[in-house]
This record gives C-alpha cells, structure tokens and sequence, in this order.
C-alpha cells in the first residue's frame, strides 16, 4: 500500500512522526509536502495528494492543516476524490467503509496517539461495498459529471 501525505505549515512536526509511525507498519509513505514555509497555502497541498490519487501513484490520501476544513474542501474539488475531515476512529472507519473515501482530513491539533488511532482506523477498513454505500456513490459520480 502506498499512501500519500502533506501538510501545511500547521501540522509539519505530526507529520514527521506519522510518516514514522506508517513506516514501521510496512506502509510506504510518499511526502507531498516536503516544501512547508511559513505562508504556504493548503490548496496546494491538497492538490498534490489529491491528483497522485486520480493518476494511481498511491492508494490513500492523508491532508492535515489548522482544522483539516480546508483541506478537505480544496481536495474535494478533484474528480475521483472523496475527502472526508474526520475527527475521530469512528468517523474514519465510517469514512471508508460507508463512503469509500479516498483521503482523509485531519486536524493537526489532536493529539499524536489520536491521530495515529484515526489514521490506522482508515488504511485498515476496506469499502464495505453493499448495495446501499455503492449506490449512493454512484450517485456523488454522476453528481461530478454534471456540475
């Protein structure tokens, strides 16, 4: 598995630790935000991850900024994405399994244990891929076809 992450300017420090943590756990890590400044801008981030999805250079999506709301809101602009801002396991388990999301969204400001928590919640649970979720998905395609 390969998953993709970036932050902005917030969050640079928990994302050095995650990248370890998804290390030691044999997931291949691809850092999209290697170039942080202090005025950088988050829509830039979340592109990068967001396009590397679309073109299948990695598998999963991680963004993290202030809040994660932007972040999620600029990727969701991409055909194919679907960016969730989770904030707790139940909600990335929910993510992924209910919605197949494809990238979360994250606060930086929770903390390291927690993200760790959500983040492994999310690579470890597959689409459930009943009628009901498939359905409803096909239904945000077609939403992005038209608009």
């Amino acid at each position: 598995m390969r998953i993709g992450i970036a932050t902005d300017h917030n969050g640079v420090e928990e994302k050095k630790a995650i990248i370890i943590f998804l290390k030691e756990n044999n997931i291949e890590v691809i850092d999209y935000s290697t170039d942080n400044t202090p005025t950088d801008d988050y829509p830039d981030f979340a592109k990068r991850v967001a396009d590397n999805i679309v073109a299948k250079n990695i598998d999963l999506g991680i963004l993290m900024c202030g809040t994660g709301i932007g972040m999620s809101i600029a990727a969701n602009k991409i055909k194919g994405i679907r960016c969730a801002k989770v904030a707790s396991e139940d909600e990335s388990f929910l993510a992924r399994s209910h919605n197949d999301a494809n990238i979360i969204s994250l606060s930086y400001k929770l903390d390291i244990d927690t993200l760790k928590k959500i983040i492994w919640k999310f690579i470890e649970t597959p689409f459930s891929d009943e009628e009901r979720h498939q359905r409803r998905i096909e239904k945000i395609k077609r939403i992005e076809e038209i608009s």
